[in-house]
């Protein structure tokens, strides 16, 4: 801990003063920021490194498992930042982020010892779709590729559960939102970004197009409605 605070000494006396002009701007104009990150808590992921982000370019919200619940009528943290960020800060870009060797999915794989922790358990059952795909359709499959494919599965269900939020919906309907699925590979050091055209997950690379879950396309469902009349 005590070098966590060294570090924080080092930022009002390096840090900050080297980037004062930026720092000067975001408290004069506010933040408008590119995207929306939710990834997951662990400490071995930092977004704003993966993405080098600088100040006022990333709104993160962070949680076990990079958990996005339906949307429901009670309140909860990751809902309202949601919220804030699509409604209040017109982010167009939201990214659900995983990665491997997540503790979560482990824990989705096999809950063994969650009945110790019932506000974890609880939480994890947003990824039961996840893990129930994995064992219905992936039966063969070893505990470390196990874990590697419901952390895939819980990235496109995640992205599922954010179009039930009211805001992304009409978002995606005005054709003013794209949705993107990242998986980060801590052992790889790379970031698999999932296509949704073809379902996959691939590598990002430069020069290449990037993949994203969902475009940006608007769509109104009375035009289909008059159509098929």
């Amino acid at each position: 801990m005590n070098e966590l605070i060294g570090r924080v000494f080092d930022f009002e006396k390096t840090l900050f003063p080297a980037a004062s002009e930026l720092f000067g701007q975001l408290t004069t104009h506010g933040q408008s920021p590119k995207a929306l990150m939710i990834s997951c808590a662990d400490s071995r992921i930092v977004p704003e490194q993966i993405m080098q982000a600088q100040p006022g370019d990333l709104f993160v919200c962070r949680n076990a498992g990079n958990i996005v619940p339906p949307y429901a009528t009670q309140n909860g943290g990751v809902t309202s930042t949601v919220e804030y960020a699509v409604m209040a800060l017109g982010v167009r870009d939201i990214i659900v982020c995983g990665h491997s060797d997540c503790g979560a999915m482990k824990a989705l794989s096999d809950p063994t010892g969650l009945e110790k922790m019932p506000n974890v358990a609880a939480w994890l059952k947003h990824g039961a779709a996840a893990e129930n795909i994995v064992s219905s359709c992936h039966s063969d499959l070893d505990a470390k590729a196990r874990i590697r494919a419901i952390t895939l599965e819980n990235i496109i269900a995640q992205i599922s559960h954010l179009r039930t939020h009211p805001s992304v919906a009409a978002a995606i309907a005005k054709g003013e939102m794209t949705l993107h699925g990242w998986m980060v590979d801590i052992h790889a050091g790379q970031v698999l970004g999932l296509n949704g055209d073809t379902g996959e997950f691939v590598p990002l690379r430069e020069g290449t197009d990037l993949p994203v879950a969902l475009a940006a396309r608007s769509r109104f469902a009375t035009e289909y409605a008059e159509a098929a009349e």
